[in-house]
């Protein structure tokens, strides 16, 4: 079963027996409103919006692809290429930048599933501007050559996407968000996809309850039986 949303930002709880979630996806419609994109970080769902295809698609997967900060495995080869000091990390100063380069890097944004578009730059754009969304930047001199950005979501950082214009700037980017979210109490990066690259560096899977527990508290997980929907 696959929920339809509508006006109402109510979302079905991620652990419902009846959601066929093989692939995450538990819902379709609803928006991007600030209300509703900060209802569904807070809950664990996050949107893709294959504009294309004009269809807003909910996901929240039972078990969660994540790294941990104190566990990002930095390789021996970038460790050499960190410390030949090429590269030059900041953190949310070029939002726009960073985000509109993940949109079209690698002709992204013409393949049939592009989701990142005017409507979602739009909207995370205004979570950016409310302080809910961030950016990290990787400078070769002034040039911009690799990034992330995603949605802080209690203790942790939902990584939406990132680009490279040289190799392997945007595990630069990782690595450089968490050893910030290290120094500052930050409990985990939320990958929402799996990957060999990101495995590579530490990531892995763990339950939804375990994940929400560890962003929000023992108090934020309510299971199924005692929240079929979440609002």
């Amino acid at each position: 079963m696959i929920f339809e949303l509508d006006e109402h930002i109510v979302f079905p709880h991620p652990e419902m027996p009846l959601l066929d979630d093989s692939d995450g996806m538990v819902a379709i419609g609803g928006d991007l409103s600030i209300e509703r994109l900060l209802v569904a970080y807070d809950h664990g769902f996050f949107p893709w919006f294959a504009f294309k295809l004009k269809e807003i698609q909910w996901f929240c997967p039972r078990q969660r692809f994540v790294i941990f900060p104190n566990e990002i495995h930095v390789s021996h080869s970038m460790r050499t290429l960190m410390n030949k000091h090429l590269y030059r990390i900041t953190f949310n100063t070029a939002f726009d930048q960073v985000i509109r380069a993940c949109s079209t890097v690698d002709n992204r944004i013409d393949e049939l599933g592009a989701w990142l578009g005017d409507d979602i730059i739009d909207a995370y754009s205004k979570l950016h501007d409310l302080g809910y969304a961030r950016s990290v930047e990787v400078w070769r001199d002034n040039e911009l050559v690799g990034g992330l950005y995603g949605v802080n979501s209690g203790t942790g950082f939902v990584g939406e996407s990132m680009f490279s214009r040289e190799p392997n700037t945007s595990k630069l980017a990782l690595i450089a968000l968490a050893r910030q979210m290290q120094e500052q109490g930050g409990s985990l990066i939320d990958c929402q996809t799996q990957s060999p690259h990101l495995e590579s560096m530490g990531g892995r899977f763990i339950s939804y309850k375990e994940y929400i527990i560890t962003l929000k508290g023992a108090d934020a997980y309510h299971p199924w039986e005692e929240m079929p929907l979440l609002e």
